[in-house]
């Protein structure tokens, strides 16, 4: 039976979408953290989450059954009593829900709530351009609308206008002067790309408990990681050169591409500031970063580089840049 005040998150198109969407919910986190010392009935979290109307608490419990977020017991006695109980899921959405909390608190139009109106539209708008590759696109330069629906083939015009919007009025793409066509380009600006630290945590948690439910992140997600994240890195003045940061799940030697297995990005540094951040081009790169799609997760959200490998001319830049990206996000 469908209860009409539930909040489902709707179907995934990329990792992240899921846990996001669910975190989107103004119920979903209040209801988990209630749960977070002990299991309850429906009566006492009702008198937790005072105002709580009874078949909305009820959809969303529903809800977050089904996901595997809390678990349902029945204890005997007379009358028997029905509680639930937060599982390792649950946990892991919370986890996440941390991290949205804090990029939530540093929206550059004022703190945002969890579990407000605003941060309801935010997620869901940071969740749309995801999923629809308005955020892919937009990564590496600004564009204009007409340029996004030339790139994305399988959303219409009046549907990245839509997702375009969103993403404007929750402050997460900024319009840029109009460029020599008249054209308005739209360009991303820091929140955003602070926004790789919740997709990645996201990511990561569906990766470990919802792998029969959500998008798995792909080699291609990782390059787009890359773009969104490395205009971020803040170096020592002195820092000079480039690097390759390629995510490989296929042997390789020295940095070579083994093809199709292969996605990453070149980043060039002058005195300290990331000038270029572009798709792994051909050329040829004197100091590189490898490594499979899980030690890339752990290098940029926990700072553990030991899954990667590191060489080429100037492995000291390169660790600076992965480093670099790491505390980027860890401090937004």
């Amino acid at each position: 039976m469908m209860h009409a005040a539930s909040e489902a998150p709707p179907a995934p198109v990329r990792a992240g979408a899921t846990i996001l969407s669910l975190i989107a919910g103004s119920l979903t986190v209040s209801i988990l953290r209630a749960h977070r010392d002990e299991a309850l009935r429906l009566p006492d979290l009702r008198e937790r989450l005072e105002g709580a109307a009874q078949t909305t608490l009820r959809g969303q419990v529903g809800n977050l059954r089904a996901l595997g977020a809390l678990e349902r017991h029945v204890r005997s006695g007379m009358p028997y009593t029905v509680e639930n109980e937060l599982t390792e899921t649950g946990l892991g959405v919370l986890s996440v829900a941390d991290v949205v909390e804090r990029w939530l608190g540093r929206a550059p139009q004022g703190p945002i709530p969890l579990g407000s109106e605003a941060a309801k539209g935010a997620i869901r708008a940071l969740v749309g351009g995801w999923d629809s590759n308005v955020l892919t696109v937009l990564a590496d330069r600004p564009r204009s609308l007409t340029e996004l629906s030339s790139a994305i083939a399988d959303h219409s015009y009046p549907s990245l206008e839509r997702r375009l919007s969103a993403l404007r009025a929750a402050c997460q793409v900024e319009a840029q002067p109009d460029d020599h066509r008249g054209a308005k380009p739209y360009a991303l600006n820091d929140w955003t790309r602070q926004a790789v630290a919740p997709l990645l945590a996201a990511s990561h948690r569906e990766g470990l408990y919802l792998t029969a439910k959500a998008a798995p992140l792909t080699r291609s997600d990782m390059e787009v990681i890359f773009l969104l994240a490395a205009p971020l890195i803040e170096l020592e003045a002195p820092c000079v050169g480039s690097c390759l940061l390629v995510v490989d799940t296929a042997a390789s030697v020295e940095g070579e591409s083994t093809g199709s297995h292969v996605a990453g990005v070149n980043v060039e540094i002058e005195k300290g500031e990331v000038v270029s951040c572009a798709s792994r081009q051909e050329r040829e790169c004197s100091s590189w970063a490898l490594g499979a799609i899980g030690p890339w997760v752990e290098a940029i959200l926990e700072g553990r580089f030991d899954g990667l490998r590191i060489g080429g001319e100037n492995p000291c830049l390169t660790k600076a840049v992965v480093a670099g990206m790491h505390e980027a996000l860890a401090s937004a």
